[in-house]
Protein backbone atom coordinates (compact mmCIF):
# COMPACT_ATOMS: atom_id res chain seq x y z
CA UNK A 1 0.00 0.00 0.00
CA UNK A 2 1.24 3.47 -0.86
CA UNK A 3 2.24 6.04 1.75
CA UNK A 4 -0.41 8.42 2.66
CA UNK A 5 0.57 11.93 2.47
CA UNK A 6 -0.33 14.84 4.79
CA UNK A 7 -2.57 17.63 3.41
CA UNK A 8 -0.10 20.55 1.93
CA UNK A 9 -0.55 23.64 3.93
CA UNK A 10 -2.21 26.24 2.60
CA UNK A 11 0.18 29.42 1.89
CA UNK A 12 0.00 32.65 3.86
CA UNK A 13 0.21 36.16 1.82
CA UNK A 14 -0.25 39.12 3.19
CA UNK A 15 -1.00 42.64 0.99
CA UNK A 16 0.36 46.08 2.09
CA UNK A 17 -2.41 46.55 4.89
CA UNK A 18 -1.74 43.67 6.50
CA UNK A 19 2.70 44.00 6.41
CA UNK A 20 1.94 47.08 7.73
CA UNK A 21 0.34 45.62 10.92
CA UNK A 22 2.89 43.04 11.18
CA UNK A 23 5.34 46.14 11.10
CA UNK A 24 3.95 47.17 14.50
CA UNK A 25 3.91 44.31 16.52
CA UNK A 26 6.44 44.73 19.36
CA UNK A 27 5.68 41.87 21.92
CA UNK A 28 5.99 38.46 22.17
CA UNK A 29 2.72 37.45 23.01
CA UNK A 30 1.17 38.97 19.87
CA UNK A 31 3.45 37.03 18.18
CA UNK A 32 2.94 33.58 19.61
CA UNK A 33 -0.79 34.74 19.35
CA UNK A 34 -0.43 35.81 15.21
CA UNK A 35 1.68 32.11 14.27
CA UNK A 36 -0.67 30.44 16.24
CA UNK A 37 -3.69 31.56 14.59
CA UNK A 38 -1.84 31.76 11.02
CA UNK A 39 -0.76 27.35 11.83
CA UNK A 40 -4.58 27.04 12.12
CA UNK A 41 -5.47 28.94 9.01
CA UNK A 42 -2.71 27.24 7.46
CA UNK A 43 -3.54 23.72 8.09
CA UNK A 44 -7.38 24.76 7.22
CA UNK A 45 -8.47 27.66 5.16
CA UNK A 46 -12.42 26.56 5.89
CA UNK A 47 -12.16 26.96 9.40
CA UNK A 48 -13.14 30.70 9.42
CA UNK A 49 -16.43 31.98 9.54
CA UNK A 50 -17.40 33.74 6.72
CA UNK A 51 -18.44 37.09 6.38
CA UNK A 52 -21.42 38.40 4.67
CA UNK A 53 -20.94 40.31 1.89
CA UNK A 54 -21.04 41.04 -2.02
CA UNK A 55 -20.80 38.57 -4.89
CA UNK A 56 -18.23 41.03 -6.23
CA UNK A 57 -14.67 40.67 -4.47
CA UNK A 58 -13.39 38.39 -2.60
CA UNK A 59 -15.37 36.16 -0.10
CA UNK A 60 -13.70 37.39 3.41
CA UNK A 61 -13.52 34.78 6.02
CA UNK A 62 -12.99 35.80 10.02
CA UNK A 63 -11.22 33.27 12.34
CA UNK A 64 -11.45 33.92 16.22
CA UNK A 65 -8.47 32.56 18.59
CA UNK A 66 -10.11 32.92 21.76
CA UNK A 67 -7.53 31.55 24.04
CA UNK A 68 -5.26 33.79 22.70
CA UNK A 69 -7.25 36.33 21.85
CA UNK A 70 -6.77 36.83 17.93
CA UNK A 71 -8.92 37.15 14.94
CA UNK A 72 -7.98 37.00 11.59
CA UNK A 73 -10.01 38.24 8.42
CA UNK A 74 -8.80 36.78 5.28
CA UNK A 75 -9.37 35.22 1.95
CA UNK A 76 -8.58 31.92 0.19
CA UNK A 77 -7.21 31.81 -3.33
CA UNK A 78 -8.55 29.16 -5.82
CA UNK A 79 -5.11 28.02 -5.56
CA UNK A 80 -5.76 27.55 -1.26
CA UNK A 81 -3.48 30.74 -0.79
CA UNK A 82 -4.56 32.52 2.11
CA UNK A 83 -4.49 36.04 1.90
CA UNK A 84 -4.15 37.67 5.67
CA UNK A 85 -6.27 40.88 5.10
CA UNK A 86 -6.28 42.16 8.56
CA UNK A 87 -5.64 40.62 12.67
CA UNK A 88 -7.55 42.33 15.56
CA UNK A 89 -6.95 41.93 19.01
CA UNK A 90 -9.56 40.30 20.99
Amino acid sequence: MPPQHARRRARIAFPDSAAKQLENITSEAEIHALDRALVVVSVDPEVGVPIPGSAAGPHLREYADEVERMRLLYWVTALRTVVVVAYLEL
